[in-house]
């Protein structure tokens, strides 16, 4: 919950101060002072502000223990570090472009930017080593490691973005049975894994060399899960009763997406609006396989 709170937070600073990138558009040649003094502000506003999120909130009512390590490579069926790798990827997304569209050369853009989505999420693994009920992760570590990764040797190889990382959310019905997963809508987005899915969206046209296909028409990958109450295991009882004996299981999904920064627009607010859409994957049918139900076509999915 924590991390999409940050990710939410910084995202949010990013596409309403530098964020409205097209891929189409060039980027200046000189440096604009003015914006990279704001871009470097924001970024370091919003870690500081992050930081004490965690420092002052998050942890205030939670024991200080000595630094010490958690094994949760097999926790919640490993959705939660897809969500590290995406929310590494799309920070370090946010900062390269804004980088570049202050004019800063590819290089070094790559240098400052690339690294930013492991640099932001560390201290969010070193707080967790340093409290009780968690522990400091290597395997969260590996996940912010290749989202990072993903981003910067994309940009590094073909100078854009061929495979996106985007999210998808749609509420489950595991929180009606446990408030673990959260007792509001909102605390459920957060809260409960069984609603969300990680995709890797790839434009068909770069990837396939068909020059007829749409520009922005992208083949989606997807990840999620399915049947899970807490984080390596169900109960058998709450309450007193029986717990319902549901299946923790892996899906997996092949769909068709929308590339938004693909499509052309002179409009500053279109593309700021266009920017936030990227980050979510757009409703398409698509094919899942699971262990539970086989092969299952999904008329819509979300």
């Amino acid at each position: 919950m924590k991390r999409f709170l940050l990710i939410i937070c910084f995202l949010t600073f990013s596409i309403s101060c530098f964020g409205q990138h097209q891929l189409s558009e060039s980027y200046p040649d000189t440096i604009n002072k003015k914006r990279l003094i704001k871009t470097i502000g924001v970024e370091t506003g919003t870690y500081l502000a992050g930081l004490s999120f965690l420092q002052f909130i998050w942890y205030k009512d939670h024991e200080r223990v000595p630094f010490h390590y958690y094994d949760d490579s097999k926790g919640y069926l490993q959705m939660d570090k897809a969500g590290h790798a995406f929310g590494a990827y799309r920070y370090s997304y946010s900062a390269y472009y804004a980088l570049r569209m202050a004019g800063v050369n590819k290089k070094k853009a790559l240098i400052y930017g690339g690294p930013v989505g492991l640099v932001f999420q560390t201290p969010i693994e070193v707080f967790d080593g340093m409290y009780e009920g968690w522990g400091f992760s290597w395997y969260d570590m590996i996940a912010n490691t290749a989202g990072a990764a993903i981003f910067t040797a994309q940009e590094a190889l073909f100078d854009e973005q061929i495979v996106l990382m985007k999210f998808s959310y749609s509420p489950s019905i595991y929180p009606d049975y446990h408030p673990t997963l959260g007792e509001t809508h909102l605390q459920r987005f957060f809260m409960d894994y069984n609603g969300h899915t990680y995709w890797l969206s790839g434009n068909i046209k770069k990837l396939t060399g068909i020059k007829k296909v749409p520009d922005w028409l992208n083949i989606a990958f997807g990840y999620s899960a399915n049947g899970m109450i807490y984080e390596f295991d169900n109960p058998t009882y709450y309450q007193g009763e029986p717990f319902p004996d549901f299946v923790r299981h892996r899906q997996f999904l092949i769909s068709l997406d929308v590339d938004f920064s693909r499509i052309r627009t002179n409009k500053k607010w279109v593309r700021g609006l266009l920017t936030a859409l990227n980050l979510i994957k757009v409703p398409f049918p698509a094919l899942e396989f699971n262990k539970v139900d086989g092969v299952k076509f999904n008329p819509v999915y979300f």
